[in-house]
C-alpha cells in the first residue's frame, strides 16, 4: 500500500507523534521512510556573519541530531530510512521533497513548534494538506 512515506519534523510534540505512527505504517508496509526537517530561514534570512547565522546553525543542529536519531530508530527496527535537511518555507519544502521521492502518503503533526492554540490546525499543516496531491495524514 505505501513504498514512501515522508515525516516532517520540527522536534513538536506533534511531530514526535507523527514520527511513532509513521514508523509503524513503514514497518507495517515495509516502507520507506523519508524524514524531513526545515530550517525556516525566511524568518531569519540566509546566514551572513550576523546573528542569524548563529540562531539558523543552532537550527541546523537540532534538526540534524532529531533526523539522526529517527534513522536510527528505523535502521533499530530494520525499516530502511532517508533524511534531507532543507532551508526554506516548511509547506514549500515538505511538498518538494514529498515529489522528489514520490510520497505515498505524508505523515505529519496537525501543529508545530510555533503554534500556539490548540483548537485550530497549524499553518504548514494547512497549507500542506491544501496543496498535497498525494495522501496526508496529520496526528
Amino acid at each position: 500500500m505505501y513504498d514512501t512515506i515522508l515525516v516532517p519534523i520540527d522536534g513538536s510534540d506533534r511531530a514526535n507523534r507523527a514520527v511513532e505512527y509513521a514508523l509503524s505504517l513503514a514497518d507495517r508496509y515495509d516502507a520507506t521512510l523519508d524524514s524531513l526537517y526545515v530550517v525556516e530561514t525566511h524568518r531569519y534570512g540566509e546566514p551572513a556573519l550576523s546573528s542569524a547565522e548563529i540562531v539558523i546553525n543552532e537550527l541546523e543542529d537540532r534538526g540534524e541530531a532529531e533526523l539522526e536519531a529517527i534513522a536510527e530508530r528505523a535502521d533499530d527496527a530494520g525499516i530502511e530510512s532517508a533524511w534531507t535537511l532543507r532551508h526554506g518555507a516548511p509547506a514549500a519544502e515538505i511538498l518538494t521533497r514529498a515529489d522528489e521521492v514520490d510520497a505515498d502518503l505524508v505523515v505529519l503533526g496537525h501543529q508545530g513548534r510555533s503554534h500556539t492554540r490548540t483548537d485550530r490546525i497549524g499553518s504548514v499543516a494547512e497549507r500542506v494538506v491544501r496543496d498535497a496531491d498525494r495522501p496526508v495524514l496529520t496526528v
